[in-house]
């Protein structure tokens, strides 16, 4: 029996790497699926179709930096469909990112990062917690990471935003809860994304990040579809404001 039939599902970022995984994910298992991202996904959503049998999938092109833009993301999909149960705060900036001392972070980086990372579920949850209010039911679904419990060096504005994404769905889920929405966090390990995969930077990390963790492999996306699917369905209702550390056991919080 499919978790996830006849529900409507948002996710941001989700035209490549760990967010194509989490739209597979939830249409295999009944969902309807709105592809948010800055790129044309309309080739990928086909695509994901043609794979998932009696799939319902859409692409929107979406900067969830804009408020315009994720007003009209939510609008948009409520019209198309009539509700919106799952919000998936993916979209982030990350794997292109060159890790360095804080002194050398510029301005204009942070301001970029932080616009997406942090901004951007703030933004896509206003947008869609009328709707969500309106029904008495709903679940969002923060992405951080396992690094803000490190305080991995030289990648100063990414841990801060990721930190920053935990206390928001704190605040989110004491906000929402009388209205039976769910509010929380997937804190993923090092994930081989990818964006990860092209980047000689963070493939330098891996293997260090690997040691530290009980179970000693390679993350990949798919190793993070359960808790997605968990905190998606109904067997999470009673669960909110949590964060949810999938990383083989490296940070032990």
């Amino acid at each position: 029996m499919l978790k996830l039939k006849d529900k409507v599902a948002i996710i941001t970022g989700a035209g490549q790497g760990i967010g194509l995984t989490y739209a597979r994910c939830l249409a295999s298992e009944g969902a309807k699926v709105v592809i948010a991202d800055v790129i044309d996904c309309n080739a990928i959503s086909r695509e994901l179709m043609n794979e998932i049998p009696n799939s319902d999938i859409f692409a929107m092109k979406v900067d969830v930096s804009d408020e315009n833009s994720t007003e009209k993301m939510a609008q948009d999909t409520f019209k198309r469909y009539g509700r919106i149960d799952i919000l998936v705060n993916n979209a982030a900036i990350f794997g292109k990112l060159v890790p360095g001392p804080f002194e050398e972070i510029k301005v204009s980086e942070w301001d970029q990062l932080m616009a997406v990372n942090v901004k951007g579920p703030w933004l896509c949850s206003k947008a869609v917690s009328p709707i969500m209010r309106k029904q008495k039911n709903g679940k969002i679904i923060n992405i951080a990471s396992g690094t803000l419990f490190k305080g991995t060096p030289n990648l100063l504005h990414y841990v801060s935003s990721k930190g920053a994404i935990v206390t928001m769905t704190r605040c989110l889920s004491r906000e929402l809860g009388d209205d039976k929405i769910c509010v929380n966090t997937i804190a993923p390990g090092l994930t081989m994304s990818e964006n990860v995969l092209k980047s000689d930077r963070h493939m330098e990390m891996r293997d260090s990040n690997m040691a530290t963790r009980a179970i000693k492999r390679y993350q990949t996306p798919d190793d993070l579809n359960g808790a997605l699917l968990f905190l998606s369905s109904d067997d999470s209702d009673f669960v909110t404001g949590q964060c949810l550390i999938v990383d083989g056991g490296s940070a032990n919080n």
